[in-house]
């Protein structure tokens, strides 16, 4: 199994099945995604990755974005084309051909030189915010291109299971090792909250990999309100969460006394 293989099983199973449901407690916004709107928003992202900033497979592609579901859409759509994804900032350790990808308030590490950027503004529906625009001023402004791009994707060099598809934490996982780690994965019975951003390994398999594994959700939280908590894990039947290392230490002990941290596949390799 593969990323894109789980996904492709996924779709075939129950294409209109729950996957994903994000959630902004600043702003109210709510999004759900079903396994066919995923697949979607991951074929147009694919298309642009591909057509328009890096035509080269190989090329490595940083991700430095907060918990939202354009961020896992990126995940996937970058392992669908055969590019690396690292964690986090780009820096000079990615490489002069690599890509950054990030929000439009935020701008390429001092030194990094990515060979391409692109900017989320991350509104609702996937839509541009008026008259909000990257802070990178060359960046390739996601919100206003992809909407032009195809609904189905063909790679130009489909990912072999031993290429390499995550850099995190100093290890260096391939697309058959993430498969394999997803299809390893409990059912958790019921939806993960994850309100911390793609920084390991384990953020990554609770928030796209295990739900397309296992058939359960991950509700992604940003800015998480911890007063709104319990009412979310009743509404959301969530039963374990991920969050952030670095939380505050109130809402870190608000969170883990409501719910236990997951610890599926991943929790400790990196």
């Amino acid at each position: 199994m593969t990323p894109a293989s789980l996904l492709a099983a996924a779709l075939r199973a129950d294409p209109a099945r729950p996957l994903l449901t994000f959630t902004d407690d600043a702003t109210g916004e709510r999004t759900e995604l079903s396994v066919a709107t995923f697949a979607n928003w991951v074929a147009k992202t694919a298309n642009l990755l591909q057509d328009e900033v890096a035509p080269d497979p190989g090329a490595p592609v940083a991700l430095d974005l907060p918990v939202h579901w354009q961020a896992a859409v990126w995940l996937q759509a970058c392992w669908a084309a055969g590019h690396p994804v690292r964690l986090g900032p780009a820096d000079g350790t990615a490489g002069p051909d690599a890509v950054a990808v990030l929000a439009h308030d935020s701008q390429p590490a001092a030194g990094a030189a990515p060979a391409a950027v692109v900017s989320l503004g991350l509104g609702p529906l996937g839509l541009p915010r008026p008259g909000v625009l990257p802070a990178y001023p060359d960046a390739l402004d996601f919100d206003r291109e992809v909407h032009g791009h195809g609904d189905r994707f063909t790679a130009l060099v489909p990912p072999g299971p031993d290429d390499r598809a995550l850099v995190t934490g100093g290890a260096t996982f391939t697309h058959a090792e993430l498969g394999a780690l997803a299809a390893a994965a409990q059912p958790p019975g019921g939806s993960l909250l994850v309100t911390a951003p793609l920084a390991d390994l384990r953020s990554a398999m609770a928030t796209v990999l295990v739900p397309l594994a296992t058939g359960s959700r991950a509700v992604l939280c940003r800015h998480l309100d911890v007063s709104r908590l319990p009412g979310r894990v009743a509404e959301e039947r969530v039963v374990a969460a991920v969050h952030p290392g670095g939380a505050p230490p109130e809402r870190e002990q608000t969170v883990t006394a409501a719910l236990p941290e997951w610890n599926g596949p991943g929790a400790g390799m990196a």
